[in-house]
């Protein structure tokens, strides 16, 4: 069966960004581990079920905001413990996207703010639109209630 597995470019600090993302999800684990003179030369790992390989390179590549992973979160407090999780050591960026200390971005999403786009209201759908593009934590009561002021 054919895999597709992203790989993820480290600058030496694999093993804290493997800790990290296994400790912070569930469903997670370090899976292998290749090193070369003690040291961390590449790995295989998974968080929430999606295995990634990553290969402890250097700093001639690094990571943009092309690339993010998207974090869907049912409830308030799920957005908040992966915002604060990830966001320790890392930058803040609108409309839930962060950089964890890695340079890794991440989008904090609820799963409201899918439903509120999809309402049959356009009115609904832009005034939540409009909420999100005012934040950067995304916060479900405030979504909420730009869906419902132009409604």
């Amino acid at each position: 069966m054919t895999e597709i597995i992203p790989s993820l470019w480290f600058n030496q600090n694999i093993e804290d960004a493997m800790k990290l993302y296994t400790e912070t999800f569930p469903d997670s684990s370090i899976d292998n581990v290749t090193r070369n003179d003690g040291n961390v030369f590449s790995a295989e790992f998974t968080v929430s079920g999606q295995k990634f390989i990553g290969i402890n390179a250097g700093p001639e590549f690094t990571f943009t905001e092309a690339v993010s992973f998207t974090v869907t979160c049912s409830s308030q407090d799920e957005v908040d413990y992966y915002w604060n999780t990830l966001t320790a050591g890392g930058e803040e960026s609108r409309c839930g996207w962060l950089k964890d200390r890695f340079g890794l971005s991440w989008q904090i999403v609820p799963t409201r703010l899918y439903e509120l786009m999809s309402d049959p209201d356009p009115a609904r759908a832009k005034g939540a639109l409009d909420a999100m593009m005012t934040m950067d934590k995304l916060i479900i009561a405030d979504l909420e209630a730009g869906a419902d002021a132009a409604g």
